[in-house]
C-alpha cells in the first residue's frame, strides 16, 4: 500500500522521489495528449512531445513549489502549447499556415483549458483511478458506489458485508488521501 504524507506537488519538488514523478506523469499524461493532439501533433509525435512538458517541470520543480502560478492548468496548457511549437520548428513545419494558426489561437483561446469543475473533475477521476491500487478492495468499492455512484451507505454496507459506518470511514479516508495528494494542483 502507497501512502501519502503530503501534496503530490511538495513532493515533486525532490527530483528523487521517482514514485511523485510517476504519479504526476501518469495524472497528467492524459490531458497533456489531448492538448497535444488539439494543437495538431501527429499521433506518433504526440508522446515526445508530451515528454518535452514534463522536461521542463522537472527543470522548474523547485522554482514551480516556491513561485506557484496562478493556476497550474494554464500554466501546464501554456508549457504544452510553447513545447508544440518547439516541435514544429524542430520539423521545420512552423511555417505551414494552419499549424501556426491553431498553435496561436490555442494561445489566446481559454475555452481550450478547460473551465475549473471540468478540470477538477477530470483530475479527482484520474487520481481516484491511480490511487485504486492504495486502498483495500472493500475500503476502495465502498467509497466508490456511495460517492461516485451515489448509492445509499446502508445499501452500499448490506453488499459488502460492512456496518454503514465502515462505509462512512472508507469514504473519508479516501477522499482526505485524494485532497492530500491533489493539494497545489487545483485551480
Amino acid at each position: 500500500m502507497v501512502t501519502t504524507q503530503s501534496s503530490l506537488l511538495v513532493r515533486l519538488r525532490s527530483c528523487d522521489d521517482s514514485a511523485a514523478w510517476n504519479r504526476f506523469v501518469q495524472l497528467y499524461t492524459p490531458l497533456v495528449l489531448h492538448w497535444v493532439g488539439q494543437l495538431g501533433i501527429e499521433a506518433n509525435q504526440r508522446f515526445d512531445v508530451c515528454q518535452d512538458v514534463f522536461v521542463v517541470l522537472l527543470d522548474r520543480a523547485s522554482w514551480f513549489a516556491q513561485r506557484r502560478p496562478a493556476s497550474f492548468r494554464a500554466w501546464l496548457r501554456t508549457v504544452t502549447i510553447n513545447k508544440c511549437r518547439d516541435h514544429l520548428r524542430k520539423l521545420k513545419r512552423i511555417t505551414e499556415p494552419r499549424l501556426l494558426e491553431r498553435i496561436e489561437l490555442a494561445q489566446q483561446d481559454t475555452s481550450q483549458l478547460l473551465t475549473e469543475q471540468e478540470y477538477r473533475t477530470w483530475v479527482a477521476r484520474e487520481a481516484l483511478r491511480l490511487m485504486r491500487e492504495s486502498f483495500a478492495e472493500t475500503t476502495w468499492r465502498a467509497c466508490w458506489e456511495h460517492v461516485a455512484l451515489g448509492r445509499h451507505a446502508a445499501d452500499v454496507a448490506r453488499e459488502l458485508g460492512i456496518t454503514v459506518n465502515a462505509v462512512y470511514l472508507a469514504r473519508g479516508r479516501v477522499l482526505k488521501r485524494l485532497r492530500e495528494e491533489l493539494d497545489g494542483l487545483w485551480d
